[in-house]
């Protein structure tokens, strides 16, 4: 299957689209090729990796719950991260739509990222974490979701791969073009 393939890093506060009503930042202001859309989205504070392709077979592969494609993402949490929490995560934790599977998760150091624009909000105790998390599903914004069931809220989440996509070096707002025979 022939497809071209977008990778882009989506800078916070641009909407996975490429139209929006209310002039908010969309996909349409970074890219500029006709018929792509993206596979699968990020919600508007996060930050990262989108697949955008000219392949609607492909696109639908790639967001299908039963493909199971990883995607990977860094996250800053509010506090210092548990060893119990993390556990949990990688049981899989009980959201309103379901149980999620079971996760990926690692405590990491402070990754060097760019700078967030706008910047997180100021915290009064200062104290937080951060987590490599791993998952096969894409319900809507689950890794937050699932961070905050265990009380520790994302405060900042970027997405750096979704199956064997990378965002490698991209900066907020560019973008690489791949081409797949």
């Amino acid at each position: 299957m022939k497809a071209n393939i977008i990778l882009f890093n989506k800078p916070s506060h641009c909407l996975s689209q490429f139209t929006d009503n209310e002039g908010r930042d969309t996909l349409a202001n970074y890219i500029d090729a006709k018929n792509f859309y993206a596979a699968g989205r990020l919600d508007y504070d996060s930050e990262g990796l989108i697949v955008l392709t000219n392949n609607g077979k492909l696109q639908a592969y790639i967001t299908s719950p039963l493909s199971q494609k990883k995607k990977t993402y860094l996250a800053q949490v509010e506090g210092s991260i548990s060893k119990a929490a993390v556990n949990e995560l990688q049981r899989g934790v009980l959201l309103k739509d379901g149980l999620t599977l079971p996760a990926q998760v690692k405590k990491i150091s402070s990754p060097k990222l760019w700078r967030r624009n706008p910047p997180i909000r100021f915290r009064k105790n200062g104290v937080e974490s951060w987590v490599k998390i791993t998952i096969v599903e894409g319900k809507n914004r689950q890794v937050r979701r699932m961070l905050s069931h265990v009380d520790f809220p994302c405060l900042r989440l970027v997405r750096i791969s979704v199956d064997n996509w990378h965002l490698n070096n991209l900066q907020p707002g560019e973008v690489q073009r791949v081409l797949l025979s």
